[in-house]
């Protein structure tokens, strides 16, 4: 008599275990991205004001610390005067802070909070000890000598979707140099 139930527990369990899991093309997408990027930016008005200056950075590249610091700063913003109307200036802020890498679900933030000490507030994105880690290999002549890249700063002239949070080292092309291998 229990020989039967064992047998058929079994193949339950066997049954169970051996489904295939369905994912759709937008799961794929997003577990894809989520592992390989940072949330992309999505406040209209922080892509607004801060992509007319230089790419709007998404906000999982710095802990919320940094993000405070910089909008605090925005009258001496790395040499430029980059002050902005106060509510907006709020606004802008309270997205960084909610979005930035220490409340992401996003691999690659969570790598660069892993990467700070304790009570690090970095203002460059360039300077987080993962982000300087991931460069690493790469020689002056690429980045720093190559007028088409000149910084770390200027992730979307080498990461072809820097722009969507995606950083995958399969879609890095740097200019005058073509795709990147590790």
């Amino acid at each position: 008599m229990k020989k039967p139930f064992i047998i058929l527990s079994v193949l339950a369990i066997v049954t169970i275990i051996s489904v295939p899991v369905v994912f759709s093309d937008d799961d794929r997408r997003h577990y894809r991205q989520r592992s390989l990027g940072v949330a992309p930016v999505s406040s209209p008005l922080y892509k607004a004001e801060c992509s007319s200056c230089h790419m709007a950075y998404p906000a999982g590249l710095l802990p919320s610390a940094s993000w405070r610091k910089l909008m605090n700063g925005l009258s001496s913003h790395f040499g430029d005067n980059a002050e902005i109307d106060e509510k907006e200036r709020k606004l802008i802020t309270e997205y960084l802070i909610t979005n930035s890498a220490e409340y992401s679900e996003y691999r690659r933030s969570q790598k660069i909070m892993k990467s700070l000490k304790d009570n690090e507030v970095p203002l460059r994105i360039s300077e987080t000890p993962y982000i300087v880690k991931e460069h690493d290999e790469l020689p002056e002549k690429m980045v720093k000598y190559n007028n088409k890249v000149n910084s770390l700063a200027n992730c979307n002239a080498c990461h072809l979707e820097a722009e969507k949070g995606i950083f995958d080292e399969h879609k890095i092309n740097i200019p005058g140099f073509g795709r990147w291998h590790d």
